[in-house]
């Protein structure tokens, strides 16, 4: 089974339950509500992309890795909402991270991060539909990431995955990737409810 097929198998239960974390699509949510989201997301996203920018650096162009980085998305979407330079430093950050040693862990986690990033075109269009022209919510520059252009950055990702993938040969290889994945979704959902005790930690 071709490695992108196994991610979205071998790792659903983990995907389902970080879904069922994030209540961005309640039909009573508020911009309140909306705004301790995003405020959720920026905590994991600084982190982690940080960290990812390491291991990821490798692939260079291939993954036009300088487009991808959400953060800066979420910071503009916060500004929007009223948050200034100080208030965004002092927003809690996660520090129970997936523990990526290498490339294939890297790509597990991007995984994740690049598919929330598809399915949350849904989200953008519940969001639009819910608050309409309300100016208090901005313009939800994090959901409308990439533009028209989700679906190519998503398989240009699902390439990169499979050059990789082809290029170790490796079945330990394969289940690194799969394991940060994992650990990623779970990194996701111990956050956003404030278990991540429990999640690998590397400092």
């Amino acid at each position: 089974m071709a490695l992108l097929q196994r991610l979205k198998t071998e790792t659903r239960s983990h995907h389902e339950r970080t879904e069922g974390v994030v209540r961005l699509m309640d039909a009573h949510l508020t911009p309140e509500d909306y705004q301790r989201q995003l405020e959720d997301f920026y905590g994991l996203y600084l982190p982690l992309e940080a960290r990812l920018a390491g291991p990821l650096s490798a692939l260079g162009p291939a993954l036009a890795l300088e487009s991808r980085w959400k953060t800066p998305l979420l910071e503009a979407d916060l500004r929007a909402l009223g948050h200034d330079t100080a208030s965004l430093a002092r927003l809690p950050r996660a520090c129970a991270l997936p523990i990526l040693s290498g490339l294939a862990e890297a790509l597990g986690c991007a995984y994740v991060l690049e598919g929330s990033t598809l399915g949350g075109q849904l989200i953008l269009r519940h969001l639009t539909r819910h608050f309409g022209a309300d100016a208090r919510v901005g313009d939800f520059a994090f959901f409308r990431a990439y533009g028209d252009r989700v679906g190519p950055m998503w398989r240009a990702f699902g390439d990169v995955v499979t050059q990789a993938s082809e290029q170790a040969a490796s079945d330990s290889f394969d289940a690194a990737v799969i394991q940060g994945a994992r650990d990623t979704f779970d990194a996701f959902a111990a956050w956003m409810t404030r278990e991540n005790t429990d999640v690998p930690v590397r400092l």
